[in-house]
């Protein structure tokens, strides 16, 4: 029976990356597919899901209340699927006041939990908030303990529960009942075909290497930037570019000490089983490429 694919990550991981290389990689067209038309879902959160299958406004609800209805909406979902769907997620895996997991196993196919160094999310995020490093860092570190919220109006989406960025990676890493690859971002970047060549393995999608290579020549960062300010990008909430560097080590330069030491304080235990500080604590500038073997 088709399920979900969950493509999990904490905000500016590469979630968009890996959508965009797999909409090329399933369409295997002749030209780069449309970063405004990309295939599956919405994101997991998207209210259509929830209002349409439910059938109550999700603003008459509490969060609690839409938490406990989270789990049935994608059993349902997948009901009339005729083939696995990957849906992007940016909440952390939970679970509701019931104690069930608001990404239930049995709506479950597989879960791509995409994760990046959080020194290189920080002036991502502040770019994508349109804010400051201060409070992308304060976000990151879930440092501002917010209260129940409650949707107001026509909002899209429903409240999410991020957590902190260590919480977030390990909880869909160590997600119980579900069948996880936790790939780097950086392996992305710097070790491109085989981190790529093993999300298709593990999906089960056809190991074809000359379409892999076509999938990753038609996503790369130049190609999708050229896209957005030729077209715009839809799933873009401010006037900042969505898709902003793309680098890995670009914090280096555009975060303090002061800051650096605000992340390693809350998440270098994370950070270093991942492999971004090494031995010493301290950052690692290039991930050494043997560190993850795909093959």
């Amino acid at each position: 029976m088709p399920g979900i694919i969950w493509l999990a990550s904490y905000p500016k991981s590469g979630n968009t990356w890996m959508r965009i290389f797999l909409t090329n990689y399933l369409r295997n067209g002749a030209a780069p597919a449309d970063i405004n038309h990309l295939d599956g879902g919405p994101i997991a959160s998207a209210r259509e899901i929830f209002d349409e299958l439910v059938g109550v406004e999700a603003s008459d609800l509490t969060q609690d209340e839409l938490e406990s209805l989270r789990p049935q909406v994608y059993e349902q979902f997948t009901q009339d699927l005729k083939q696995d769907e990957f849906l992007k997620v940016h909440d952390a895996y939970t679970f509701n006041s019931a104690g069930l997991p608001l990404f239930p196993p049995a709506a479950s196919r597989a879960v791509i939990n995409i994760i990046r160094n959080p020194l290189a999310i920080a002036p991502s995020l502040a770019n994508h908030i349109n804010d400051s490093v201060e409070r992308a860092i304060e976000t990151l570190n879930n440092q501002k303990k917010a209260g129940e919220k409650r949707l107001i109006g026509l909002s899209g989406q429903l409240p999410q529960r991020w957590l902190n960025w260590s919480e977030h990676v390990n909880s869909w890493a160590q997600a119980p009942g579900q069948r996880v690859l936790t790939i780097r971002y950086e392996d992305l970047k710097r070790n491109t075909f085989p981190a790529f060549r093993a999300v298709v393995r593990f999906v089960g999608l056809d190991d074809d290497e000359e379409r892999i290579h076509k999938a990753i020549e038609f996503s790369a960062f130049d190609q999708v930037k050229k896209q957005e300010q030729e077209r715009g990008f839809r799933e873009r909430i401010r006037p900042t570019s969505f898709f902003r560097k793309g680098e890995s080590a670009a914090w280096k330069s555009e975060l303090t000490l002061v800051q650096i030491e605000q992340i390693l304080k809350i998440h270098a235990e994370t950070m270093r089983h991942y492999g971004y500080l090494d031995s010493a604590g301290q950052p690692v500038e290039a991930l050494p490429l043997e560190e993850f073997n795909y093959d």
